[in-house]
């Protein structure tokens, strides 16, 4: 038996074993699972076989029903993860989104303290002298601003740059 002969097989019958594994478990993983298992079965006999494909899938058909008529499926629940989800790099985007979408519904004099205030980091004075504006004045549209923008859902004035 020819190792090469067999790799050459595997790698181009892998994939339609592996959608005949999903669609007999429903099941990525599993699937993988009994293509592993089948891979090695139809391997030790590999050079006695007419249609090893065939074979294969006999292997996986009887390796999912023994898997569907056992009580245990060889997993336990613990109350713990074995390690901390990973952070989700995409999760800053829905409330950067947001952010802007709720800024862009505020009126113009509103935004502007906002975005001078909060986002670009400057103080009640600095902002009050950008704008020309008394800082009372600067004071109390900034108040009514974050009050519309908490309305709306946002408690947090971060942008990811």
């Amino acid at each position: 038996m020819e190792r090469r002969e067999f790799d050459g097989w595997a790698q181009a019958a892998g994939p339609r074993l592996h959608r005949v594994g999903y669609l007999l478990t429903g099941d990525w993983g599993a699937a993988e699972d009994l293509v592993q298992h089948a891979l090695v079965a139809t391997w030790r006999r590999f050079d006695r076989l007419d249609a090893p494909e065939a074979f294969a899938r006999t292997v996986m058909a009887r390796g999912a029903a023994s898997r569907w008529r056992r009580k245990w499926h060889g997993e336990v629940p613990h109350g713990d993860l074995p390690e901390p989800p990973a952070a989700d790099p995409w999760s800053g985007v829905d409330t950067a989104h947001e952010l802007r979408a709720a800024l862009l519904a505020l009126p113009a004099r509103q935004r502007a303290v906002v975005v001078l205030r909060f986002l670009d980091d400057m103080s009640e004075g600095d902002t009050a002298a950008a704008l020309g504006w008394p800082v009372g004045t600067v004071k109390s549209t900034c108040a009514r601003a974050l009050a519309s923008l908490r309305a709306a859902g946002i408690d947090k004035l971060e942008v990811q740059r």
